[in-house]
């Protein structure tokens, strides 16, 4: 029989025998995004981005307010479909560059 045949179990070796990963070892680490090499500032920005949670922020904000419009005005408005609220503020923004003092 020979003793350096395929067919012997490989040995097993206790996981927790794994060396403890640290910062050393992640500075030592190229970051990527995909195959494409990346500064670790841009890898950790992004990082950070992906597993951040809840609604991305937008580049423009918008300010909550409670308003009272005449019923007719939003009742047209409510007609057009979802995303009214949207062409409203397009309307009113519309105004706004109209009348802006030069």
């Amino acid at each position: 029989m020979n003793a350096k045949s395929q067919n012997l179990p490989k040995p097993w070796i206790d996981p927790d025998d794994a060396p403890e990963l640290t910062n050393d070892f992640f500075e030592q680490g190229e970051w990527k995004i995909g195959e494409q090499p990346v500064s670790q500032r841009k890898g950790a920005a992004e990082l950070k981005k992906a597993i951040s949670r809840g609604r991305p922020k937008a580049e423009s904000t918008k300010q909550a307010l409670t308003v009272r419009y005449d019923a007719d005005v939003v009742e047209a408005f409510k007609a057009t479909g979802k995303g009214w609220q949207t062409r409203m503020n397009a309307v009113l923004r519309a105004y706004v560059e109209a009348h802006k003092a030069h």
